[in-house]
């Protein structure tokens, strides 16, 4: 059974975690689900004995093994079990950590697990990597270690963040750094978001290309999602409403809440092969082992459909998985304001992920066609990584998710790097990550020559169709 420490950094990561943790409850039916379209086989009673330690995933349940599972699973069960969940909650400040503390699931956050502090990094990288990474170091690796410890098979470390704030970013990229030298064998997976360069945090260029030079580093693999492609994802589906149109589709409300949703949509699609049973299974470090060809190239593509709307009953079962297939490859349902398929891209490796009443016949289907439109490298047209769990989301019978690693990546890293020189040619606000004791001004060529080797990575690896020289024959008599 595999099990997954969850590390929520700053606010945007907690926020994340705030609206993930009543998911998780959700898929194994603890919570009632308001979804109108809750389907499949959830709250069944061979849904319950099957889903009993299974929940061991993401929660600490002392005496599993002796327990015999749960009677029923009910909230009052989890806390009469003194059940905790698997996170660790980090933030300089108190405005969203103390939603934990008076949610009704208050229960199954420790305490020591909760790190705090005032009043926050000033939306400074170093302020949170530099100040509060070796003010909270030793709290930080006592706790992580805590977990570590409890744990019989610990899959990964899931870490959380935004790339614009000073908390997450900074405290983040410290954490995540702190993570690869005392646990060098545990498996670091990073959802992190870019800001898109309009919010009010002027400085999030800087804090952005600082904390990716750590991910390129530290991390095992990344799953970047960037707020202007959440934002158009909300905009398009018109997430701002909660009604049935005439063809019988549902959206959900669109504020920062469900910005965070598709992110927690993402969690659950990328754990849940570790989580639950399926035809066709896959732990989260076959994703790092299919997806990244290259050491630096660990940044991946990902999308899922369906994202917040799902159709009625009028339409067929064929035709709604044959949509999701092409919505999850489809450039408009992407994390990340790139187009996978774009014939001036290459494809280095792609991952294709049904959850629900998809088949082996199906995602046969699905590959060939895939194989067939995207452009991939010569050394690559075979890296497709196929994956099924038989346990769908709360909200539909089906749903497909798909990772891509693409040279397409690179332009996350353009308009970052453009965003950073705009400010950085004036030399504006450096003045306040230098006099944090600790950071030096070298530090920002520093993560430029980062980025750029990492462009020219991506480039290079996008225009390299493998070895066309003959093979050297030795010219051997006898």
């Amino acid at each position: 059974m595999s099990e997954f420490l969850i590390i929520q950094v700053g606010q945007c990561g907690n926020q994340i975690g705030g609206s993930l943790w009543p998911s998780i409850l959700q898929e194994y039916k603890i919570l009632p689900c308001q979804h109108p379209n809750t389907v499949g086989r959830h709250g069944t009673s061979e849904y319950v004995r099957e889903q009993r330690f299974t929940l061991n995933s993401f929660l600490h349940i002392p005496n599993l093994e002796h327990s015999g599972g749960f009677q029923t699973l009910n909230l009052s069960e989890l806390k009469k079990n003194n059940v905790k969940a698997r996170v660790i909650c980090i933030d300089m400040e108190d405005s969203v950590l103390s939603r934990f503390s008076n949610s009704k699931l208050s229960f199954l956050f420790d305490k020591s697990a909760i790190i705090r502090n005032y009043p926050g990094s000033s939306n400074n990288w170093a302020e949170g990597y530099c100040t509060h990474g070796s003010t909270f170091k030793n709290n930080i690796l006592k706790i992580v270690t805590k977990y570590v410890e409890r744990c019989d098979s610990l899959h990964g470390i899931l870490l959380v963040y935004s790339m614009g704030g000073g908390t997450g970013s900074g405290l983040g990229s410290f954490v995540l750094e702190q993570l690869d030298d005392h646990f060098p064998n545990i498996e670091r997976f990073v959802v992190c978001v870019y800001p898109n360069g309009s919010e009010d945090v002027v400085t999030g260029p800087y804090n952005a290309m600082l904390a990716t030079q750590y991910l390129a580093r530290h991390a095992t693999c990344v799953f970047p999602a960037e707020n202007r492609a959440l934002q158009d994802l909300c905009d398009r589906r018109r997430l701002t409403t909660r009604s049935e149109d005439a063809r019988g589709c549902w959206s959900v409300a669109g504020t920062f809440d469900d910005l965070n949703s598709i992110l927690v949509k993402l969690l659950l699609h990328v754990t849940s092969g570790s989580r639950f049973s399926g035809q066709l299974n896959f732990d989260m470090n076959e994703i790092n082992t299919n997806m990244v060809p290259f050491p630096q190239m660990k940044f991946l593509c990902s999308s899922f459909s369906p994202i917040g709307i799902y159709e009625g009953n009028s339409v067929s079962s064929t035709t709604i998985r044959e949509k999701n297939f092409w919505n999850a490859c489809s450039k408009t349902n992407q994390l990340l304001k790139i187009d996978p398929l774009d014939v001036d891209s290459s494809l280095m490796a792609s991952m294709l992920f049904g959850r629900g009443e998809y088949t082996l016949t199906d995602m046969r289907n699905y590959v060939n066609k895939l194989q067939r439109k995207a452009p991939y490298l010569e050394w690559s047209k075979k890296c497709t990584k196929v994956g099924l769990c038989s346990i769908p989301p709360i909200d539909s019978k089906f749903s497909m998710m798909a990772l891509f690693n693409t040279s397409s990546t690179k332009e996350i890293f353009f308009h970052i790097s453009e965003q950073f020189h705009k400010l950085m040619r004036r030399k504006a606000h450096v003045h306040h990550y230098t006099k944090v004791p600790g950071f030096e001004f070298d530090c920002f060529y520093e993560c430029q020559n980062t980025i750029a080797d990492i462009i020219d990575i991506y480039e290079e690896a996008g225009t390299s169709n493998g070895i066309t020289e003959e093979r050297i024959s030795p010219n051997i008599n006898y």
